[in-house]
């Protein structure tokens, strides 16, 4: 009978000794919650820089489930994927605002088409519109290659701006979006 009680006050030691092993897995909920509160403050510092770079050059910007979205002002000729002059100073905002405060945010490149024409031919010209803003983001702008991703839309009915207006009309669907799927930890310089 001693044998045997001692032999279950042993098998509850090892229980009790392997469950309290597990437990330094764990994470203190002071060390989550400070680390979820950082995330935070470094979601609203990139969406507090992204729409001063909305107000400075008239882009527009929205928070989609968790992910900032700026619709820039990107926006290409017909038939055309040649990114326009006029875009490069709020591209080389946007860089500047990713590489200094957060880098290791990873960005999507969404183009977009109007109506005209097939729908095949335009999935690869909104491709061919990311890719333009895309390249001048990581090879003039200095972004890392490995954190910014091209997409096409190409005419997808539920992203067009103005139904079914192509030409003149349709400007305003044949653009790229800027989305911000992952901030990361500000990287930014602590304040002195």
């Amino acid at each position: 009978m001693a044998s045997q009680l001692s032999r279950h006050a042993g098998l509850a030691a090892l229980v009790l000794t392997a469950t309290l092993a597990g437990c330094t897995q764990y994470i203190k909920r002071d060390e989550f919650d400070a680390t979820v509160a950082e995330l935070r403050a470094a979601d609203q510092q990139l969406a507090s820089q992204i729409q001063a770079l909305s107000d400075k050059h008239d882009a527009l910007v929205t928070q989609l489930a968790g992910r900032t979205r700026l619709d820039t002002a990107a926006y290409f000729g017909f038939d055309d994927a040649t990114l326009d002059e006029q875009a490069k100073p709020l591209l080389d905002d946007f860089a500047n605002v990713i590489r200094s405060s957060h880098s290791q945010a990873l960005i999507t490149v969404e183009g977009f088409t109007d109506p005209a024409g097939p729908a095949s031919y335009n999935k690869r010209l909104g491709q061919a519109r990311a890719d333009a803003v895309r390249d001048y983001l990581v090879t003039t702008a200095g972004l890392p290659a490995e954190q910014v991703r091209a997409v096409s839309y190409g005419e997808d009915e539920n992203r067009l701006v103005r139904q079914d207006a192509s030409g003149e009309a349709g400007r305003d669907n044949r653009r790229v979006g800027l989305i911000v799927d992952y901030a990361g930890p500000s990287t930014a310089a602590p304040a002195t």
